[in-house]
């Protein structure tokens, strides 16, 4: 008598998958864990035992988006030798080509509240993760500065760097340009002029003009 084989032990990406493809076919968030279990005929303490709720899915989502891109210029062995520069650009064009290829849930994800800003909660992990960084960029950069005034402060720095995120994620959103095209475009002008700036304008006046931009951006 050959032995049943024992099913295949759920997994964290199951789960995202499994709720990815709810909201896409369904074009709403799961009202209940009892009801998303069922329709994916998993256990409920299957569930429980990766995710606490179903709220804290879309959260992780956005974070496994970082660790993906992380994974992947860990991999580029010529990544290191960058300067800080190219590798802000390096990592925002790695992040939004991952966010591209799952566009249709990304826009899902940033357009299911009426409120933009209610929207925005579920970046509150990458955004720790985006700050520390870029926080670890100019730490690296501040080592070769001898004067302490021509040091740049990292929390101000990864502030302002959060905030261009923001500007580049609500224009990847809006772009229409073929292979996004556009999108490329900005991330390389924005990191550009970023760096060019910071070296001639007080950085607390950039982190002012930065609000400003996302206000007019990104809250309307």
């Amino acid at each position: 008598m050959v032995a049943k084989a024992k099913s295949r032990k759920l997994t964290e990406n199951d789960l995202i998958t499994m709720y990815m493809d709810y909201v896409l076919e369904h074009e709403t968030k799961p009202k209940s864990v009892y009801r998303f279990c069922k329709i994916n005929t998993i256990a409920e303490a299957e569930f429980y035992g990766i995710f606490g709720s179903l709220e804290s899915i879309p959260k992780r989502i956005w974070n496994k988006f970082y660790e993906n891109t992380e994974d992947l210029l860990n991999k580029n062995k010529e990544f290191e030798g960058f300067s800080n520069k190219d590798k802000l650009l390096t990592f925002l064009y790695s992040f939004f080509e991952l966010l591209t290829l799952n566009r249709s849930y990304v826009l899902f994800a940033l357009q299911q509240e009426k409120n933009p800003l209610k929207n925005l909660e579920q970046l509150k992990g990458l955004r720790k993760r985006i700050k520390n960084f870029v926080t670890g960029l100019i730490v690296e950069a501040n080592e070769d500065k001898p004067l302490k005034i021509t040091k740049h402060n990292p929390n101000l720095f990864s502030e302002g760097a959060w905030l261009q995120f923001l500007f580049l994620l609500k224009f990847w959103k809006e772009d229409d340009s073929k292979g996004f095209e556009k999108t490329d475009m900005a991330i390389e002008k924005s990191v550009n002029t970023i760096f060019d700036v910071f070296d001639n304008t007080p950085l607390e006046n950039l982190i002012d003009f930065g609000k400003f931009l996302y206000k007019e951006t990104f809250v309307k």
